[in-house]
């Protein structure tokens, strides 16, 4: 499977301007799968929710307003904190998420030093693959 850095990280989900609800959640990262982030929220039902976007999104997104469509993460402040806010949207619903910086960046720092960025393509073994295909 390769390496995985996971860390717990205490969310807010914000539900309106002035009530957010701490959430339990797991940040994952694969080696093998090296664009992808993976989060899984630890909400009231039986099973996580599992959320999966590009690694690069949310290192953006902790500098700057980026990504569109179902996933949104931009940075912002509360309470005198820096925090990385992401809107999630699906048919299922829509969640506005506050992470704090601090955890995020650290875990992104880890997931970097395991594969640095411009290097995730080698991790995923196509050209041995493609090599392999194209052998006499």
């Amino acid at each position: 499977m390769g390496i995985v850095v996971e860390r717990e990280v205490e969310l807010r989900l914000i539900l309106s301007p002035e009530r957010n609800v701490p959430v339990s959640a797991r940040l994952g990262y694969r080696a093998d799968d090296p664009y992808a982030v993976h989060i899984a929220f630890h909400t009231d039902s039986e099973q996580p929710v599992h959320w999966t976007f590009a690694r690069e999104l949310l290192i953006e997104g902790v500098f700057r307003p980026c990504g569109h469509g179902d996933v949104r993460v931009w940075p912002s402040k509360a309470e005198g904190r820096s925090v990385v806010l992401v809107a999630l949207s699906s048919p299922d619903g829509d969640a506005l998420l506050e992470v704090p910086t601090a955890q995020v960046s650290s875990w992104l720092e880890r997931t970097l030093r395991v594969v640095p960025p411009g290097s995730e393509s080698e991790r995923l073994g196509l050209d041995d693959g493609l090599a392999a295909l194209l052998a006499p």
